[in-house]
C-alpha cells in the first residue's frame, strides 16, 4: 500500500511563504535556520473541510492546518480549538498528531491556523484507481474501526482532565436543532426530501444514552493506517468537532459514511464506495459489534434514528460546502456536483425512514 501524499496546491489556497518561515523560525523548535527559500508547500488535496498542508524544508517537515475561505466562524473551522483538544487528548489518546506550535494571528496567513507532526502511513479515500485491500485485509479492517470507535468512548474523559471539552448534557437535542438551523441557513431550492428527514429527526429523538469524548466525524480516510499492516490504525486525523457527547450520535455519523453492497449506486458515486468493498462489514454488523464491545442498547429503532442523523449530517455538510462553491470562495472542481449529492443523501434517509431499517436499501 502506498503512503499518503500531498499534490500542488490548489489555486487559490496558497500560502504566503515568507510569513510562514519567519513564523515556524520564531515558534518551532529546530526550524530556526529556515528562511522562505528553503521551504516548500504542497497540499493534501481529499478533504472537504479544513485545508491541510505538508510544508518541507530539506529532510524536516511537517503539516499545518488552517481554515478554508469563506466560511464564518465556529467549531467547525477553529483550529485553534481543533489544535487545544489535540494537546489535551493527546496524553490519554495518543493516536493523534503531536501539536508544535499555534498560529493565532491571523493576520500572518489570512486566518489562524496550527502547526502538527506528519503522522506517514496510508489513508484510504476510495478514489478512482487506488488500491484497496483484499478481502480479508478489509474485513479486519472493518472490524478495527469498529473497535477503535469503542476503545475512544470507553475513555475515562474525567480522569484525563477533558470536562472542559463539551457540555454532554442534551447533546442530542442540540445536534438535531443545531444541524437543522444549519439546514435552513445553508439550504439552496427546495430539497423536501432533506427537510423531511429534520423533521422526522425532531420527532424521532431517542433518550440521552450518557456522555463520551467522541470524534464527530469518524471514517476511514480520517485514519491513519500502518504500511504494512492496513488494519493497524496509527493515527485518527481531522479532530475539529469532536467534543463531548452522547457516543451513539457518533456511531450515527459513521454510519452515515458507510455504504453496503446493495446501496444505490448514486450513494457509491458520492466516493462513500470504499465500504462497501468485499470483506468489510455491513452497517447492522457494524452496530451489532459495537453494541458488543461497548454493552450499549443500540436497537433496530434507535440504529436507524442515528443513521438517518449521519446521513442528514453530511447532507448539511454538502450543502455548505456547495454553497461556498456558489459563492465563489473555492474553485475546488469536486464541490461542484454537490448538490446533486444532498438529494441523494435525502432521498437514502428518506429510504430508509421508509423501510424502517438501516440495510437493504437498494
Amino acid at each position: 500500500m502506498r503512503e499518503d501524499a500531498p499534490r500542488a496546491v490548489r489555486a487559490g489556497e496558497e500560502l504566503d511563504v515568507a510569513a510562514l518561515a519567519g513564523f515556524l523560525a520564531r515558534a518551532v523548535p529546530g526550524w530556526a535556520d529556515v528562511d522562505a527559500g528553503a521551504l516548500s508547500v504542497a497540499q493534501f488535496g481529499s478533504g472537504f473541510s479544513n485545508l491541510t498542508y505538508l510544508v518541507r524544508a530539506g529532510d524536516r517537515e511537517l503539516v499545518l492546518r488552517r481554515p478554508p475561505r469563506g466560511v464564518h466562524a465556529g467549531s467547525a473551522h477553529d483550529v485553534l480549538r481543533e489544535a487545544r483538544l489535540l494537546r489535551a487528548v493527546r496524553p490519554a489518546y495518543p493516536r493523534v498528531p503531536e501539536v508544535l506550535a499555534l498560529g493565532d494571528d491571523a493576520s500572518l496567513l489570512g486566518a489562524p491556523f496550527y502547526c502538527m507532526t506528519r503522522v506517514r502511513g496510508v489513508i484510504l479515500r476510495g478514489l478512482p484507481g487506488e488500491p484497496v485491500p483484499d478481502a480479508a485485509a478489509m474485513r479486519r479492517l472493518s472490524e478495527r474501526f469498529v473497535d477503535e470507535l469503542a476503545a475512544l468512548h470507553a475513555l475515562d474523559w474525567r480522569a484525563a482532565g477533558l470536562a472542559e471539552l463539551g457540555r454532554p448534557d442534551g447533546y442530542v437535542e442540540r445536534q438535531v436543532a443545531g444541524w437543522g438551523r444549519r439546514w435552513l441557513a445553508a439550504r439552496a431550492g427546495d430539497v423536501a426530501s432533506v427537510d423531511c428527514a429534520a423533521a422526522w429527526l425532531e420527532a424521532h429523538r431517542p433518550p440521552e444514552r450518557g456522555a463520551a469524548l467522541i470524534h464527530n466525524d469518524f471514517k476511514y480516510d480520517n485514519l491513519v493506517l500502518d504500511p504494512a499492516d492496513p488494519s493497524r490504525v496509527a493515527a485518527v486525523l481531522d479532530w475539529e468537532m469532536a467534543t463531548l457527547g452522547d457516543p451513539l450520535m457518533d456511531l450515527g455519523t459513521s454510519l452515515g459514511y458507510w455504504a453496503d453492497p446493495d446501496d444505490p449506486p448514486e450513494l457509491r458515486a458520492l466516493g462513500l464506495g470504499l465500504t462497501a468493498a468485499p470483506g468489510n462489514l455491513s452497517r447492522a454488523e457494524l452496530v451489532a459489534r459495537y453494541a458488543s464491545i461497548t454493552r450499549r442498547d443500540v436497537g433496530a429503532g434507535d440504529a436507524l434514528f442515528y443513521y438517518v442523523f449521519g446521513l442528514f449530517k453530511l447532507a448539511v455538510v454538502a450543502q455548505q460546502i456547495h454553497a461556498r462553491y456558489v459563492a465563489g470562495h473555492t474553485r475546488d472542481p469536486r464541490f461542484a456536483a454537490l448538490d446533486a449529492s444532498v438529494r441523494t443523501l435525502g432521498a437514502l434517509a428518506g429510504r430508509a425512514v421508509a423501510l424502517g431499517r438501516i440495510d437493504r436499501l437498494g
